[in-house]
């Protein structure tokens, strides 16, 4: 089997919306967070956590989180295990909110109008993952 075939077999697992989820974390996991955590200067690090923005040593103490949050979550769409479902949707929710809150409380925010509407685009994926609870079954074939 090469490997288009695998990746191609693979992505019958999960629905086009959640492969493209699946595809950010491993993005997330394997390119982005090492570079974050490894070379990117800590002058210029930045995190945000339920809406609240860290930035200098606090980013970087805690940018090892989120590689474990994104690690999880690859391996979790991967397997499509029913424990996932929970984890991802909670996740989701917590950006949705984080997108509220930053949208507020930060100067580069864009206020309460932007804030509700960022919250209401980042509430979709949460809405999909709660409907797709189902396919959390670690061998669903989508056709």
């Amino acid at each position: 089997m090469t490997i288009i075939e695998i990746l191609r077999h693979e992505s019958t697992r999960r629905p086009w919306w959640m492969n493209v989820m699946f595809a950010f974390c491993v993005y997330m996991t394997f390119i982005y967070m090492p570079f974050d955590l490894f070379i990117k200067p800590v002058a210029e690090d930045q995190e945000v956590w339920f809406g609240f923005m860290l930035t200098g040593l606090w980013a970087k103490a805690t940018a090892p989180l989120h590689w474990l949050i994104y690690g999880a979550l690859a391996w979790g769409f991967w397997k499509m295990r029913p424990r996932m479902h929970p984890w991802a949707m909670l996740y989701a929710l917590q950006v949705a909110i984080g997108m509220g809150v930053w949208s507020l409380l930060d100067p580069r925010g864009p206020g309460l109008v932007g804030g509700l509407v960022a919250t209401a685009i980042f509430l979709v994926p949460v809405i999909a993952l709660w409907r797709a609870r189902h396919q959390f079954s670690g061998d669903k074939v989508i056709s």
